[in-house]
């Protein structure tokens, strides 16, 4: 299994408090959710509130999910060379729009973003070592605590997934079907390893909670 460590409170703490006191007086941009988020030449956005998934297309028309920005982290059009790259709201969000200018002006914003970065790009080398397992059920699994450690929401049976993401999603990101991820998560919920609470959000019940 692939080890997904907790994010650093500290860290993320410190990333906030900056971008705090940058967009303190700036005017943030609110979506709706399932909405698309526009990619503008040369800009960075940041996420303040809300979940935003990052996909692209493959050459047969299929979505293809890429990652997760959550609070704190960035994405934008300089921060990829993937061909149709696109970026849609999970949750109702609000969004900070960055100038890579204004960054580079900023010792403690370029600081910051920095830091925002290296957290996306350990999740992206976590989800392409997750396509290395052999066994589907090993992805998903792995899958699951990464998405819960990043995201979850701490409370009595685990950590809870409040994002929602389709089995299709789920499936383009492992590169497996999405029958196939259904079965699975109906196996892992068999042995207790997850749960679906009233709301249908996904719990899963083997981590420990966050103090």
């Amino acid at each position: 299994m692939v080890s997904t460590p907790f994010r650093d409170a500290g860290r993320s703490d410190a990333i906030r408090e900056v971008l705090e006191t940058n967009y303190r007086q700036r005017q943030l941009l609110h979506i709706g959710a399932g909405s698309a988020v526009p990619l503008l030449k040369n800009t960075i956005w940041l996420v303040v509130r809300g979940m935003v998934k990052l996909e692209a297309v493959t050459i047969h028309g299929d979505p293809l999910l890429l990652g997760l920005a959550g609070p704190n982290e960035p994405f934008g059009e300089p921060l990829t060379n993937v061909q149709a790259y696109e970026a849609f709201t999970l949750t109702d969000s609000d969004l900070l729009c960055l100038s890579c200018a204004e960054i580079e002006q900023s010792s403690h914003l370029a600081m910051a973003v920095m830091q925002a970065v290296i957290s996306r790009h350990r999740q992206a080398e976590t989800l392409l070592s997750l396509l290395g397992l052999r066994r589907v059920e090993d992805r998903v699994r792995g899958l699951l605590e990464l998405l819960a450690q990043d995201y979850g929401q701490a409370c009595e049976e685990g950590l809870r997934l409040n994002l929602r993401l389709t089995h299709q999603e789920l499936a383009s990101a492992l590169s497996t079907t999405r029958v196939t991820v259904t079965r699975v998560i109906g196996l892992l919920r068999d042995e207790g390893w997850l749960q679906i609470d009233a709301q249908r959000h996904l719990v899963i019940s083997h981590l420990p909670r966050r103090r």
